[in-house]
């Protein structure tokens, strides 16, 4: 046998110490900041009413969307459980989170963070959809409102506040797409450290909260690229929303935390699954990307299309009013932003909603043959029509070093595109420039009387029309939603 070496009495120490800074931040921001902003207040409130009505026409519109509201149990009924908008059920706070946030995403049509992009050494940080919190806020809200918490919806519109600028802040500097990782990190983190604070966890638990959600397994992009992407776009939130109550109760129930789960050498989550980079911070925690948000309020489509499908609604009429069609195009140009190119720009088969609805040449296609982007425009009978891919071939997206600068540019956030559209005849039409889409801050006075109209779309298939005055009455007024208590508000939203 050969010689044993002896120990050099350096093994691994036992000590635990402190908990990663980044992961008190957010419990201190969590528990000791008081939202003062009247601007987030009444966003909030915007959004939640946007939030909720897009998950009512997901329901309407995908039989498979209503198919996941379905209890594990069929038939299941949970006494004081959480009720889901637009559905008879009552369930567990851990399922109605995954529920909620699966409907509120299963049409990309609400809300988006702030163009998460900066000037640091990478291109572009981190996108996604702050609202994908109202899951798991709403479901825990609800749920606790029921067994008699006296929670108000004001305490639903300071989570979703709080989530919206955890989400963000950690968006702005930190790419998890450039490492592989969806983005829905980032909901699953933020719900989680709202929803422990909801449910009276001390801010040390809730510290212990945000470390199992960084030691957890995370989900990779691979759902939302070609050649695989598919329908787990549309539920991936609400499976982060789950996750989120989920470990937020086990902490609840005497779990421990992960004090280094960042830092620790080999084993941490830099080491293992950010290439070794600490995050970084633009900015610290307040209230600005709940003001700072952008509502998608023209069309169902990927924000980086937003402006791009209202220049084709443009071009649309003026190629009705010199008595053409989509048939007399040969070629359209789109200078678009670099993330554009790398997120929307595609070619080939579009097999799914899913691939239709981040592909920009079939959202400019659509409304340049019909002269409209709505959510049926995905399905495959609308996809079926031979004219959409024959433009599609004819749609080319170059990057415009512009747009990408002004994208990223924090006093403009613009997303910007341009088309220029040439016919069969060598006809050149003058290109059609926006920078802003209608959901910018820029256009928040246009954008308001249009949300509260896209809201009202959204909820008169459901409910009878003097209900749906009920509900319009009860939330379009600041002081009123405020002060209801939640359970009065989600009952508002339960279908027979």
């Amino acid at each position: 046998m050969g010689a044993t070496r002896p120990s050099s009495g350096m093994g691994e120490s036992t000590v635990r110490p402190p908990a990663d800074k980044v992961m008190q931040d957010i419990a201190d921001y969590v528990h000791n900041y008081e939202v003062k902003s009247d601007v987030a207040y009444s966003t909030a409130r915007l959004c939640l009413i946007d939030t909720i009505g897009c998950g009512l026409e997901g329901l309407r519109v995908s039989d498979e969307c209503r198919a996941l509201m379905e209890p594990i149990v069929p038939g299941t009924t949970v006494p004081n459980g959480t009720k889901v908008p637009g559905t008879p059920f009552q369930m567990d706070p851990v399922r109605g989170a995954f529920a909620i946030g699966t409907q509120i995403r299963w049409l990309d049509f609400n809300d988006c963070t702030i163009l998460l992009v900066t000037l640091s050494s990478f291109l572009a940080a981190e996108w996604g959809h702050p609202s994908d919190n109202l899951g798991a806020i709403l479901a825990v809200a609800d749920y606790l409102s029921r067994t008699g918490e006296p929670l108000k919806m004001r305490d639903v519109l300071t989570a979703m506040i709080k989530a919206h600028e955890i989400q963000g802040c950690m968006a702005l500097e930190n790419s998890f797409n450039r490492v592989g990782l969806d983005h829905v990190i980032l909901v699953k983190l933020a719900s989680a450290a709202v929803v422990s604070q909801l449910l009276g966890l001390s801010r040390d638990q809730t510290v212990d909260v945000i470390s199992q959600v960084f030691v957890d397994g995370q989900s990779l992009r691979t759902f939302r690229h070609a050649p695989n992407t598919g329908s787990r776009k549309s539920w991936s939130a609400g499976d982060a929303c789950m996750r989120a109550v989920h470990l937020a109760l086990q902490v609840k129930r005497g779990q421990m935390g992960i004090p280094t789960v960042l830092t620790a050498k080999t084993w941490g989550f830099y080491d293992v699954l950010f290439k070794g980079k600490e995050f970084q911070f633009q900015r610290p925690y307040g209230s600005y990307i709940m003001e700072n948000v952008l509502f998608k309020i023209s069309f169902p489509a990927e924000f980086h299309a937003q402006t791009a499908a209202e220049a084709a609604h443009i071009l649309h009429k003026q190629l009705a009013d010199m008595g053409k069609s989509s048939d007399d195009i040969k070629h359209v140009k789109i200078r678009t932003q670099e993330a554009a190119i790398r997120i929307i720009d595609k070619s080939g088969p579009l097999h799914n909603f899913a691939d239709r609805d981040h592909t920009i040449q079939y959202m400019v296609a659509v409304p340049l043959i019909f002269g409209r982007l709505t959510t049926e425009d995905y399905s495959d009978a609308v996809a079926a029509d031979p004219r959409i891919d024959a433009l599609r071939e004819k749609i080319q997206c170059v990057e415009d070093p512009t747009f990408t600068a002004d994208y990223h540019d924090p006093n403009k956030r613009f997303i910007s595109n341009a088309l220029t559209v040439t016919l069969n005849d060598g006809t050149v039409l003058p290109e059609v420039h926006i920078d802003t889409p209608v959901g910018h801050k820029r256009r928040r006075e246009e954008g308001t009387p249009l949300l509260n109209a896209k809201f009202e779309r959204h909820i008169r298939p459901h409910f009878e029309g003097a209900h749906v005055d009920k509900i319009l009455s009860l939330v379009g007024d600041q002081s009123t939603l405020e002060q209801m208590d939640v359970k009065d508000f989600t009952d508002l939203f339960v279908s027979k």
